[in-house]
């Protein structure tokens, strides 16, 4: 027993003069980065980060300014506030600042070094980014799978009105997330995925969410490198279940669709068989592995983001009547006695994206973004960031900065009816899709979805809270991870709709 206890106390005692070593060193070394809390040794401003790093990291910017370093266990962190060091960071030194930090649990996921999330921004990325833009997220491809959408908007009607029939709640977020599964599933595999009665969307929606929830929480192998073998938190372990599960779903795909070429069937048409061409074109640099991780991506993605953002979308207008009321007036004005919501409608409803986008600007999805790093040593507005540092972008701060927005934690749509800022990359004010080369490629598509799902939603329902509930008591707490999802689902009664909405 001694023994072991000796090596112990030997191993503790070589760690705390390693990372008093390094702090040392890092104490030099802030003299040129950015200010921040000055922390404690070894595990530097851990203990200030907390269990909802979003929040905890505007607060210390109150503090420390809006471009403020901080230590993390043995990781440099800088952090951006404002949106001036956003678009410092994102526009002006965009390249410099283009890398990944890869957090332990995404190695969780097999072949995670081809994810296009995760790689370097060079020529695989290219080919990939270049490849996800003409064959899906172009306007011309999603202008011709608006028939495929409108489907799909039916389907989700359909079922919401077996369930008003039976006078029952919905699950808002499983409903838009199933609606996005299919779409996605469609676009990719031309087959439906789930049902909206079965467990396997559910079951689904439990993997997407384990691994945004995994891959964002805080990781204490993320901040010693040197505990990454022994996963302490369990945190790499469970995220490889769920991608395990979503790979296995992907590899069924794959090797059906192949052994439909091998027998000579007709093509689907669809971007399975766009990335299979590709890939036999292209040999090695594009092979099943990364068609495969690739597909998770894009489901991994696709799926919860959207869906998250409707049922914040969704909260909000039940926990404001007038608003709700406002929304479906407009709908009713410019639709008149038709039910069906089409994409062509959008451009009419200006009060109906403003509704969408307050919901993206108060309920961010990704407020920290994905993290950065420095590809190479930068020079900051005077400061000096070392190759290799870990850079976070805080949204959140950003999109509740008293400097930016009036009654930044209020829910005012009407605050974009007038104004000219817009979500796609170039206002640092409202980057809620990032900006720069690592903006999300599926904003064309995300856009469109939520905003054709929350109208159909709102045209062709009224909504109710389930007995005993009141819009002032709804529960709008959230649930931290690399998405900010609600902490506890919303249930809405939905009411078959008489037509018979006031204009006045």
């Amino acid at each position: 027993m001694e023994f072991f206890s000796y090596i112990f106390l030997s191993f503790f005692l070589g760690i705390s003069f390693h990372g008093l070593l390094y702090y040392t060193v890092q104490i030099s070394r802030r003299r040129k980065l950015p200010p921040g809390p000055v922390g404690l040794p070894v595990v530097g401003s851990l203990f200030q980060i907390g269990k909802r790093p979003h929040e905890s990291l505007t607060e210390l910017a109150k503090t420390h300014g809006p471009l403020m370093t901080l230590q993390l266990g043995f990781v440099t962190t800088i952090v951006a506030s404002s949106a001036d060091m956003a678009k410092e960071i994102l526009q002006k030194n965009d390249q410099a600042f283009s890398g990944r930090t890869v957090p332990d649990s995404v190695t969780g996921e097999t072949d995670y070094q081809v994810s296009v999330v995760w790689i370097p921004t060079e020529s695989r990325w290219r080919n990939i980014r270049r490849l996800c833009n003409t064959q899906i997220f172009t306007s011309q491809k999603l202008d011709a799978l608006q028939g495929l959408r409108h489907q799909m908007m039916e389907e989700m009607v359909s079922y919401v009105k077996d369930v008003a029939g039976a006078g029952e709640a919905v699950n808002i977020g499983k409903l838009a997330f199933a609606n996005s599964l299919n779409l996605l599933s469609n676009t990719i595999f031309s087959v439906h995925l789930a049902d909206y009665k079965s467990e396997t969307v559910q079951e689904f929606k439990d993997a997407v969410g384990s691994i945004m929830e995994n891959d964002g929480k805080p990781n204490i192998a993320d901040f010693f490198p040197w505990l990454k073998p022994f996963d302490p938190q369990g945190i790499r372990s469970h995220a490889k279940v769920a991608y395990d599960r979503i790979h296995a779903l992907c590899n069924g795909f794959i090797d059906r669709r192949l052994q439909s070429i091998e027998s000579g069937l007709p093509r689907s048409g669809d971007f399975l068989d766009a990335l299979l061409d590709y890939s036999h074109e292209n040999g090695s640099d594009f092979n099943r592995q990364v068609i495969k991780v690739l597909l998770t991506d894009l489901f991994v993605g696709g799926t919860d983001t959207s869906s998250t953002t409707i049922e914040w979308a969704m909260t909000e207008l039940l926990r404001h009547p007038s608003i709700m009321a406002k929304a479906r007036r407009e709908l009713a004005e410019k639709l008149g006695d038709r039910q069906k919501v089409e994409e062509s409608d959008i451009p009419r409803l200006p009060y109906l994206q403003a509704v969408v986008k307050e919901t993206m600007r108060l309920h961010p999805t990704v407020p920290l973004l994905l993290p950065h790093r420095a590809e190479t040593d930068v020079e900051l507005l005077g400061f000096h960031v070392p190759k290799h540092t870990q850079v976070l972008v805080n949204t959140w701060a950003i999109f509740r900065d008293p400097n930016l927005w009036e009654k930044p934690t209020c829910f005012i749509p009407e605050r974009f009816l007038e104004s000219e800022v817009d979500f796609r990359g170039r206002d640092f004010s409202y980057i809620p899709f990032s900006a720069g080369r690592r903006i999300c490629p599926g904003l064309p598509l995300a856009v469109r979805m939520v905003n054709l799902v929350l109208a159909s939603l709102v045209h062709r329902f009224e909504w109710k809270l389930p007995e005993g509930m009141s819009p002032e008591k709804m529960d709008i707490s959230d649930k931290f991870g690399v998405t900010l999802q609600k902490a506890v689902p919303l249930l809405a009664i939905p009411i078959v709709g008489d037509g018979n909405i006031s204009l006045t």
